[in-house]
């Protein structure tokens, strides 16, 4: 499919030309090339068909309110998440006000690039070959359509083609030494006697049969659920927990829609850019979330941070400007990642950890502070002595002072 304001290349025998080729249609991609093309620019998405990524769903408010998500898009409406320890305890989070909403990929990708499209920009059901550069050091971008190798010239590359982004190894040092986490889950129709699940709950497993170093979800989807669990482990069966998870929640009766899974980041890399011509944004950066998996929101704000140095890069001419995108998101959530990853690296290094950091999902404290941060994306720090507080409880879990 093409823009509506795109129009037929007045010379045939030589490559088109476009401000920016976008690679990758996700979240990411598409909302760079949504920016862009909103802001006057060429824009040629390239998005190679027939790829859903494994993705519970969640996204919350401030997504919907700053990416302008419509209500029919989402799929549930969640309003508590369960916390399932080893031992089997269940710890209810209840969100209170509010809800995080929940969407497919199945169909929330495609409304994404449809939205690039009406915005101006060119989609192309295409796979990104290489990049070339000619005597005057404009990129062309190979690639090819539906078998047919074809070729455009550019101005900048947006690689958005997820954690084994082609585009960053050939063009980002260090990319292909990215360290990962494999994700897995399957689409499940409801059985009718329901399954041990609720439509407006998520359930969280920190189980280390379900996973060594992550956790196991099962995410309401309407009629669906969707039902993973990741690790970087090695040898690691995902199919085998999921399998049993399955089968101990009642969803083994239920119909399997689909099965997917994909490398996921376990941190942002260090440089986003090639300092000339070529920037990285969602996955292919690093921005998903450490202990929570977060990618949606990372990646659509990681797109629209793309945009936004690309934009500058364009009207300055200062490969440069490329830099703002990593500098940015590292300002607004740099510190949050690195929270995260310190939680995860002691919270879920083994089941007796695991036990406490449930336990811990009991204290008011923790739920509030943990959905006031989720909600709106930011630190809260509105409430020093809760902080103090919860400081305090972890350590005492963390050396067993308490019981679990």
């Amino acid at each position: 499919m093409s823009s509506p304001n795109s129009s037929p290349n007045p010379n045939p025998s030589e490559p088109e030309t476009f401000d920016c080729v976008v690679v990758g249609g996700g979240p990411a991609g598409a909302t760079a090339a949504t920016d862009l093309a909103r802001a006057g620019r060429r824009v040629l998405l390239l998005d190679k068909p027939g790829r859903i990524k494994p993705c519970g769903g969640a996204i919350p408010p401030r997504l919907i309110r700053d990416f302008a998500i419509p209500d029919d898009l989402l799929v549930a409406k969640v309003r508590s998440a369960r916390m399932i320890s080893p031992k089997g305890q269940r710890v209810d989070m209840p969100i209170g006000d509010g809800f995080v909403g929940m969407v497919d990929r199945e169909q929330f990708d495609p409304w994404l690039r449809d939205r690039a499209v009406l915005a101006g920009a060119d989609l192309r059901a295409a796979t990104f070959d290489r990049i070339e550069r000619d005597a005057e050091g404009l990129a062309t971008v190979h690639y090819r359509q539906a078998g047919t190798p074809r070729r455009v010239r550019t101005r900048l590359v947006i690689g958005a083609d997820g954690a084994s982004s082609t585009v960053g190894r050939a063009e980002i040092p260090g990319h292909a030494a990215m360290k990962q986490v494999f994700a897995y889950h399957e689409i499940v129709r409801l059985p009718p006697e329901g399954g041990d699940v609720a439509a407006t709950r998520c359930d969280v497993y920190y189980q280390g049969r379900r996973s060594p170093d992550f956790y196991a979800w099962v995410f309401p989807h309407g009629d669906t659920v969707s039902i993973g669990t990741g690790s970087a482990r090695k040898g690691f069966s995902l199919r085998g927990a999921i399998r049993e998870l399955r089968a101990e929640t009642g969803l083994d009766a239920g119909q399997t829609v689909r099965r997917e899974g994909a490398p996921l980041p376990l941190k942002p890399l260090r440089k986003w850019d090639n300092g000339r011509d070529v920037l990285l944004t969602g996955d292919a950066a690093g921005l998903v979330a450490p202990a929570s998996g977060e990618g949606i929101y990372y990646a659509m704000l990681g797109g629209r941070l793309a945009a936004d140095a690309a934009e500058r890069f364009f009207v300055t001419g200062k490969a440069s400007a490329l830099a703002l995108a990593r500098k940015r998101f590292m300002r607004l959530h740099g510190r949050v990642f690195l929270i995260l990853r310190i939680m995860q690296g002691v919270w879920y290094r083994n089941d007796a950890l695991r036990e406490r950091f449930v336990s811990i999902c009991r204290d008011k404290d923790v739920q509030q502070l943990t959905w006031d941060s989720y909600m709106n994306k930011e630190l809260v720090r509105a409430k020093p002595v809760a902080h103090v507080r919860i400081f305090f409880k972890d350590l005492a879990h963390l050396f067993r002072w308490v019981s679990p």
